[in-house]
């Protein structure tokens, strides 16, 4: 499942799994709040044409 490689490898996304965790979300819920990210993020990369930015500042 690529969101749990997100979870493992990508910090922005990793960071938000944490945050939910800690705030009392079911760990299949932040799993699924982060599988979502990782569309919008897949999606700007192919509608944009331009590599992933890490620094970028995404409005959560």
């Amino acid at each position: 499942m690529p969101a749990l490689v997100a979870i493992r490898h990508n910090p922005v996304l990793k960071a938000l799994y944490e945050r939910l965790v800690n705030n009392g979300k079911p760990k299949k819920v932040a799993i699924v709040a982060v599988m979502r990210k990782l569309l919008i993020l897949s999606y700007g990369v192919l509608k944009s044409e331009k590599p992933f930015d890490i620094n970028y500042q995404m409005a959560d």
